[in-house]
């Protein structure tokens, strides 16, 4: 298995067999903590192959630098099949996050768990900017 992709970004779809991507951020800059970020979503691509085909449980954790998790688990499941001619099964998810809340300045992850064992992490980071007069 290769994850490709697990990013943060404004919005995502899937058309075609294709991963549409729309605003990719690892930083959010905000004048005072806690901050609510508006929606937005996961996207992860992967790869596996013949021999890992089957059931996958995904899990998403969103973690501080501590590793303690900020919000509830977003989890999904996966079938993975490789077609006949196929070396290998591509599989896109997009995940919606309805809200995303950091609660103070600092150090983030999304974590990506397959089947119980973390395959990939992608930074975060809650930065303080100057309040706009």
């Amino acid at each position: 298995m290769e994850v490709q992709i697990l990013s943060l970004c404004d919005a995502a779809t899937i058309s075609g067999g294709k991963i549409n991507i729309l605003g990719i951020f690892d930083q959010i800059f905000a004048p005072a903590e806690p901050v609510a970020a508006p929606p937005c979503a996961v996207v992860i691509r992967m790869t596996f192959e013949k021999i890992e085909q089957g059931n996958k449980a995904l899990r998403l954790a969103f973690i501080d630098a501590e590793g303690v998790q900020i919000m509830p688990n977003l989890d999904a499941s996966v079938q993975v099949q490789v077609p006949e001619q196929a070396p290998y099964a591509t599989v896109q998810v997009v995940l919606a996050i309805p809200q995303l809340v950091l609660p103070r300045f600092g150090e983030y992850a999304v974590a990506l768990a397959v089947n119980d064992r973390e395959e990939q992490r992608t930074p975060l980071h809650l930065l303080r900017i100057a309040p706009q007069q």
